[in-house]
């Protein structure tokens, strides 16, 4: 069990990875090479790490819940991470937020897992 949750969260921060990559290296890629700018203003993909990283993140934290349960705190970095990388790729409160809004939600996710890796490791 707790070889799955280390994988989980290794998991989860992969994917929080891969999204800041997406935001900060295809916009770069974008100004040299055309196919990349159609892929960095694809809504689907945005929609797609989301849909990836909330079912994801929320079976990590439940698992080591189960286990061990979790500072008030995770809970709530998880979920601002999960709401800010939501509302990047719905482009609220505007297309200019976007990437800053994932950014941040990425960062604080990934922070989210390592937190929770750290706190199973040091039990």
């Amino acid at each position: 069990m707790k070889r799955s949750s280390t994988l989980l969260d290794a998991g989860a921060i992969a994917l929080s990875g891969l999204c800041l990559l997406h935001c900060l290296a295809l916009p770069l890629l974008a100004a040299t090479l055309p196919l990349m700018g159609v892929w960095a203003e694809a809504e689907w993909v945005h929609a797609l790490f989301v849909a990836v990283a909330v079912p994801l993140t929320a079976f990590a934290l439940w698992r080591a819940h189960r286990q061990r349960p979790l500072p008030a705190g995770a809970m709530i970095s998880a979920t601002a991470g999960l709401l800010l990388l939501l509302a990047g790729a719905l482009g609220w409160p505007s297309h200019d937020s976007e990437t800053p809004l994932t950014v941040a939600g990425s960062l604080l996710l990934a922070s989210t897992h390592v937190w929770n890796a750290w706190r199973r490791h040091r039990h």
